[in-house]
């Protein structure tokens, strides 16, 4: 029904969007392909639709709850609220687990948020979140592993040391996502999260998780490497430029020189920015 929209290219503006995917999409249907799609999402219209699908009642005071409050938040603060108002639902259901599944599998890269952000309400150990995080963090769908790595930030900031030991398996998975996942979730600073002020301030903390990924060969994590680094040269700049030229060193190769050229990018800007000057009034 849905199979000729899902070699579609995503409209570069919301208004753009053929009314056949955006149906589809709020149906349930599809997975979205951008963030305009996703920022075009009908919320409520998806979540109930979903609800029926993975066996709960769409009319459920929680949910309706919940929804009926939904303008007041934020566009990502909605998918946070919706899917606590449906792991609420779930509490005295008696095929909890079921339902779980389904949701985690939906073919709904929205839904699929909903049920990674599910991690953050169940207060599991964080060996136990990890391992739960695992399948979303390789999921072949952007914003579901963006929702991962958010989903389980909390607990690294609470046992940085856990979580650096527990990670150490990741970097060397044959899964660039996986190895991507280690990388973003400790970001000192990140995106759209608290920091780890620990990193912040000690980022070497972090070098057995970096190590194995500084000539790595996917540009995906490359990038994700270079922006942690470049994170932690906002309060390590000595630290990082060392890093840097010890890796070009050991590592000559053009992974390792993207990494640390776009590593170094905060901390040589004010250098570009004079020579450009120098250049003019030359």
């Amino acid at each position: 029904m849905v199979e000729h929209l899902r070699a579609r290219k995503g409209a570069f503006r919301i208004a753009l969007i053929p009314a056949e995917v955006l149906d589809a999409l709020n149906d349930g249907l599809l997975e979205t392909v951008n963030l305009n799609e996703f920022l075009a999402l009908d919320v409520a219209r998806l979540s109930r639709a979903v609800a029926a699908q993975v066996g709960l009642d769409p009319a459920h005071e929680r949910l309706a709850d919940t929804l009926a409050m939904l303008e007041a938040f934020k566009p990502m603060q909605r998918h946070t609220h919706i899917a606590r108002a449906l792991y609420d639902m779930t509490a005295a259901h008696a095929q909890r687990d079921a339902v779980a599944h389904r949701l985690a599998t939906h073919a709904s890269d929205a839904a699929r948020s909903w049920a990674v952000q599910w991690l953050q309400f169940a207060g599991q150990p964080l060996v136990d979140r990890l391992q739960a995080v695992h399948r979303f963090a390789a999921d072949p769908h952007f914003g579901v592993r963006e929702f991962a790595w958010m989903a389980v930030r909390d607990g690294v900031i609470a046992d940085l040391d856990g979580a650096l030991a527990a990670l150490q398996p990741w970097v060397a998975d044959a899964d660039e996502n996986i190895r991507r996942f280690a990388s973003e979730l400790t970001r000192p600073r990140g995106v759209w999260c608290a920091p780890i002020k620990a990193l912040g301030a000690e980022p070497w903390r972090a070098l057995p998780l970096l190590e194995p990924l500084r000539a790595d060969g996917s540009r995906y994590v490359q990038n994700s490497v270079a922006n942690w680094l470049n994170d932690a040269s906002k309060s390590q700049g000595a630290w990082v430029r060392e890093l840097g030229a010890r890796w070009l060193a050991e590592s000559p190769t053009p992974a390792t020189r993207y990494i640390v050229k776009r590593a170094l990018r905060t901390l040589d800007k004010p250098a570009r920015a004079v020579a450009e000057v120098d250049a003019d009034d030359a």
